[in-house]
């Protein structure tokens, strides 16, 4: 498997985990830590993708 791949299909697993925690039973600064988290992988993929919207697809499950 290609590393950049790797790398991406990691970010997509993370940022899906991160989208599926149930946020209204954290505190505000776990909730603000997650919405960085999912902040910065976002961005990140979207570096690793450029112009072919395969970065995009990280947050399909939103």
């Amino acid at each position: 498997m290609d590393q950049q791949f790797k790398q991406g299909y990691r970010m997509h697993r993370v940022l899906s985990n991160l989208n599926r925690l149930d946020v209204d039973q954290l505190d505000e600064a776990d909730r603000e830590r997650v919405e960085t988290a999912r902040d910065l992988l976002e961005e990140v993929s979207f570096l690793m993708w450029p112009g072919d919207g395969a970065g995009a697809d990280a947050h399909a499950d939103s």
